[in-house]
């Protein structure tokens, strides 16, 4: 891959997805196998203002052992150095760019059990930070090809063919194959802003989604929630772009509202392992019954992770022939594939779904009807036949989606 594309690249993440500003603190977290493209990310972000620049790196290797010889105790206390860290970020309000290469099959073979018990310790000692700079900071997530990640991808391809080939399709996907890679996401967040205004015009209460493979699934939505996409804001005004990629216009629903059942149409890549061919039934807004094909135990284990994870945080609109789904690539990750078409998040929901969410504390949002809970997990169910129905206030039907795609 040329030079001058990554740098482009790595430009496109430091002035567009993180947007970082004169003196700001910036934190990196990126896999030991990614020094080069971190090098050149690090130095646009110094070039845009940043005043100092950290690299958190890790191997999923290393990671993978580690949760193997260390015991629940251990893996579960939030160690003094890194609360230490956590409030240098909150104090600082510090950027975080997450860079994603991992292998999608990495941590097959560890305990989920154990694992899912050092999640449930864990989210109580990290919230309190978390909540600290919550819409008060930048951050975005953006990947790079792993070798394994690229193998699993394109496996008939040798090891270097199948890296070169994820480079020009995450590159692509991204909108950064072009000698203006900025220009191009202003144009493109424009438009996706256009989507989200007329949404919000609608005054919806709910969506009911249909597709042939079987879904059927209502789902409530806020009085007062908003439809948003594409460049996001901080509570001081600050634009950003989470997600390198992005082809989603989503709003959080209303927790406890919704009924049906839905089914899964790519596979889903949740803590190192594959979860295939699954469907969700939904009660009164919370999951009743599920099933896989692949990986079932471990979907039952994520949607009873706490009160919060077998109830509905996003539903997000994409697409069925958005960039990515047109690539025709899988890419068992979930930044990508879930702009592939549209999803549902289980899980944690978003404040900012909410009009004047600054005006709320976060127990105020989560009584005005967010959702909840120490996960977010994105899961594709869009196909080429799906219809998404809105329903206004005053009952009126107004279709969204049509055929798997925007129907205005």
């Amino acid at each position: 891959m040329r030079k001058t594309q990554l740098q482009r690249y790595a430009k496109l993440i430091a002035k567009v997805g993180l947007n970082v500003k004169k003196g700001q603190s910036v934190f990196i977290a990126a896999g030991l196998d990614q020094p080069e493209f971190v090098a050149m990310v690090t130095e646009e972000c110094y070039k845009a203002g940043a005043s100092e620049v950290f690299v958190e790196w890790s191997d999923q290797a290393i990671e993978k052992i580690s949760s193997k010889y260390r015991t629940l105790e251990s893996l579960s206390t939030l160690k003094p150095w890194a609360k230490a860290k956590w409030q240098y970020k909150a104090d600082n309000y510090a950027c975080r760019l997450f860079i994603e290469s991992e292998d999608p099959d990495g941590m097959r073979g560890v305990d989920q059990e154990k694992m899912s018990a050092v999640r449930r310790a864990i989210y109580p000692q990290v919230k309190p930070f978390r909540l600290q700079m919550e819409n008060r900071h930048q951050w975005c997530i953006a990947a790079v090809p792993g070798k394994a990640w690229a193998k699993k991808v394109f496996p008939e391809l040798s090891e270097k063919k199948a890296v070169e080939k994820m480079w020009q399709v995450i590159l692509q996907t991204s909108r950064a194959d072009g000698k203006n890679p900025v220009k191009a996401w202003k144009e493109h967040n424009a438009d996706l802003q256009a989507r989200c205004d007329y949404l919000n015009s609608l005054g919806l209460v709910a969506l009911e989604y249909t597709s042939a493979n079987g879904t059927n699934l209502t789902v409530g939505l806020n009085e007062d929630g908003v439809f948003c996409g594409g460049q996001e804001k901080t509570l001081k005004g600050r634009a950003f772009n989470p997600n390198i990629p992005t082809e989603e216009v989503f709003t959080s629903p209303k927790a406890g509202a919704a009924d049906g059942v839905v089914y899964s149409t790519k596979p889903l890549s949740y803590m190192g392992e594959i979860i295939d061919n699954f469907s969700l039934r939904f009660e009164k807004g919370k999951v009743v019954e599920v099933h896989a094909e692949k990986g079932e135990e471990l979907l039952k284990e994520m949607v009873s992770m706490d009160e919060g994870a077998g109830k509905l945080g996003e539903c997000a609109l994409i697409p069925y022939d958005s960039p990515i789904s047109q690539s025709g690539v899988l890419f068992y990750n979930t930044l990508f594939d879930e702009n592939a078409s549209c999803h549902l998040a289980l899980g944690h929901g978003f404040n900012e779904s909410l009009k004047n969410y600054q005006n709320y504390t976060d127990e105020q949002c989560k009584a005005r009807g967010i959702n909840d809970s120490m996960i977010h997990v994105d899961f594709m169910i869009g196909a080429k036949d799906t219809a998404v129905v809105g329903i206004t206030k005053e009952g009126n039907r107004v279709q969204i989606f049509k055929d798997g795609n925007w129907a205005f």
